[in-house]
């Protein structure tokens, strides 16, 4: 059996990386690692997009890690507030040594007569291998080089200044100018407000409506109690405090779906009717709460740039763009000197990256979720991700906690590979129910990995299940596959195309 470069290779130095990294070095101090970024600095989405306003739409006593205070007054924080943090983390714990920066993963193939994955990197424009006998991904959801952007009529005949926010120019001069912004997510709602402070005027255009509520920024109870309690105590309890509101939040989305919508809707009223007689238009979305992240915006700013008419709600359908701006498909004509389309990211599995077990090419979109963390069949390998109906860290906290129990487990026990292993009777379980219906996800679901709808491949999106499972649960529970290297073989169902044709022939 070949040794590896590392013990671990962990993808992405972002809040994710860092943050897992933490436990590796806390946890396993003994294990050699490295932290492979692709871009030439720390911070991943918090580095990545840098539009005017960017910040958290998740509480951050929640969204910060559970093992570091977050001490800013501010609960709902800015993005270079939340890089700092990311980067103070790796200063505090040792990171910084350990990061190769613009290290682009390209394939990983794993072995199992080697127990051991062949990363082949791109740094510079030349390939390298390196080697671990773990993979901890955390590469994120999305694509960083690319934004969504739907196929507008007549986009080409625009002629004045377009932009995606994720990829922001520094020097772009927006003031005094008028702005429309297209979209209706997070990105859009951070971004009216903020350039409706120096624009001429803001149209926001959507095709459909989103829950808007508004959040304060500071959250008083919390900063009570970080400072009766200074240090670990204060945050503890204010983390918890978070924790428990959203779950009895989402319990009452559960328990009486139709009134909190009603809710909801009509917090928007009380902001709005009195300045804006067709709110309703604009704020009454088609689908129930829950479905699709619901927008925070701070101190309700959003709300005040309406009522001061600095900015204006159009909701409809783009007929086309035009030399000047677009026109809507009821008639109004938009002129803009500036175009901003936040229409959406586009999903990403494992980074990108090809992946191959002992030659057999893996297809994301055939793989089952196995708890919420690891694939079906993938040795050696834990991708770590956040949820989508609560802050993003929480659930990097406790898989980061398994993963350290995982590889101590395996050490105590001789083990140097586990798999959590299904068969052609496991696919038969597979979930079609769609609980999350947000453009980005309906577009690319195709290719994303599966759910079941039993033990172990069933994943709740609840913390506390989460807790249970992950922190509380046994590691070697029955189901996973603990060894010294078994081979590993897709079941028809699982293969590539490609796999399943050579296996035809």
């Amino acid at each position: 059996m070949a040794k590896p470069d590392r013990d671990v290779i962990i993808i992405g130095a972002g809040l994710s990386g860092i943050g897992v990294a933490r436990y590796l070095k806390t946890d396993c101090p003994e294990k050699s690692f490295v932290v492979l970024e692709t871009k030439p600095r720390m911070g991943g989405t918090w580095d990545l997009f840098r539009y005017p306003g960017i910040r958290s739409d998740s509480d951050m006593h929640t969204m910060g890690y559970a093992f570091k205070p977050w001490k800013d007054a501010k609960a709902i924080a800015d993005g270079p507030a939340i890089l700092d943090y990311v980067k103070e983390t790796a200063r505090d714990y040792g990171i910084d040594p350990h990061v190769r920066y613009e290290h682009k993963v390209l394939r990983a193939d794993y072995s199992t007569a080697d127990q051991m994955w062949v990363l082949t990197v791109d740094h510079a424009g030349e390939e390298i291998t390196m080697t671990a006998r773990f993979v901890l991904s955390c590469a994120g959801y999305y694509r960083h080089h690319e934004g969504y952007l739907p196929e507008f009529p007549g986009y080409d005949s625009y002629k004045g200044t377009l932009v995606h926010p994720q990829f922001w120019p520094e020097d772009l001069d927006y003031a005094g100018k008028k702005i429309v912004i297209i979209g209706s997510g997070a990105t859009a709602v951070t971004l009216t407000p903020t350039l409706a402070q120096e624009a001429e005027h803001v149209w926001q255009v959507q095709r459909t409506p989103t829950y808007v509520v508004n959040r304060p920024s500071k959250d008083k109870v919390g900063n009570v109690l970080k400072t009766l309690f200074p240090g670990k105590l204060g945050y503890w309890l204010t983390r918890w405090k978070v924790i428990w509101t959203g779950r009895l939040r989402r319990k009452k989305f559960i328990s009486d779906i139709k009134g909190m919508k009603k809710l909801l809707v009509g917090m928007v009223g009380k902001e709005l009717k009195d300045a804006l007689p067709d709110w309703q238009d604009h704020f009454t979305p088609p689908y129930w709460p829950g479905q699709q992240r619901i927008c925070a915006v701070p101190d309700g700013d959003l709300f005040e740039v309406l009522r001061q008419k600095k900015a204006t709600m159009v909701t409809g359908e783009i007929e086309t763009f035009t030399e000047t701006g677009l026109r809507m498909a009821d008639g109004p004509e938009l002129e803009a000197d500036i175009i901003v389309t936040a229409t959406g990211l586009v999903l990403e599995t494992l980074g990108g990256a090809d992946f191959s077990v002992d030659g057999q090419a893996v297809s994301p979109g055939k793989l089952l979720v196995y708890k919420g963390f690891m694939y079906s069949n993938m040795p050696n390998l834990i991708y770590v991700t956040g949820y989508t109906n609560a802050s993003w860290t929480l659930k990097v906290d406790l898989v980061a906690e398994y993963a350290m129990r995982l590889i101590k487990h395996m050490d105590a026990k001789g083990y140097t590979q586990v798999v959590p292993r299904a068969s052609s009777e496991d696919f038969g379980t597979i979930s079609n129910a769609i609980k999350f219906t947000s453009g980005y996800f309906l577009r690319v679901r195709d290719r994303l990995p599966k759910h079941g709808t039993a033990f172990p491949w069933v994943h709740e999106q609840e913390y506390f299940w989460d807790r249970k499972t992950l922190k509380r649960g046994a590691v070697d529970d029955g189901s996973l596959s603990f060894s010294k290297g078994e081979a590993v073989e897709f079941p028809p169902e699982q293969r590539a195309p490609d796999a399943v044709e050579m296996a035809a022939e």
